[in-house]
């Protein structure tokens, strides 16, 4: 969305495109596409706080091994469902953590402009780096070989456009702060 809309708007683009311009109505596609980038958020998220939950998950089991709360998993049966294994520690943890993380969102100022400034600095090392990193080990890759020249140097090359990514990122957060 951000690389569309800079192609096709420019600086002008909207922090908003579905109602940047004045596109209100209809009510009921704007509430759709706005459940749509919720739903496609929520899952993201999930995958990049998983490294977050599991590491507190753990430190929790070795800190409290006789702890029932944080160990034990229970057997959870809904409706026409099929049952499910169900942690107390876990859904009251990642339940607070997620509360948490979006009150603190939601009062960050210049919301947009920080989003940006968070996604350059996760985006080279979450998306690239470490899933190339565990290719080359997964898979054997020895240096030098062909293979390995064109994945380093696609890893560099969007290392260079998260810096310049970041570089004005920044600059769009201090001159939201100084006008």
């Amino acid at each position: 969305c951000g690389c569309f809309g800079y192609a096709a708007f420019g600086n002008d683009t909207p922090g908003n495109l579905l109602t940047g311009f004045g596109f209100y109505e209809p009510y009921w596609l704007i509430d759709f596409a706005n459940a749509c980038i919720v739903l496609h958020l929520v899952g993201g998220y999930q995958v990049y706080s998983q490294p977050v939950f599991a590491s507190v998950e753990r430190w929790f089991a070795e800190k409290f091994p006789d702890s029932g709360f944080v160990n034990n998993f229970y057997a959870f049966k809904l409706p026409l469902l099929p049952a499910f294994q169900l942690n107390p520690f876990r859904l009251c943890f990642r339940t607070a953590y997620v509360i948490s993380t979006t009150g603190l969102a939601m009062i960050f100022p210049y919301f947009n402009q920080v989003l940006g400034v968070l996604g350059a600095l996760n985006f080279w090392p979450l998306t690239i780096y470490f899933p190339v990193e565990m290719y080359f080990v997964q898979r054997k890759i020895g240096a030098w070989t062909r293979k390995w020249v064109v994945l380093q140097t696609f890893s560099i090359v969007c290392l260079v456009v998260s810096i310049a990514a970041l570089i004005g990122s920044v600059e769009g957060l201090v001159s939201a702060k100084l006008s």
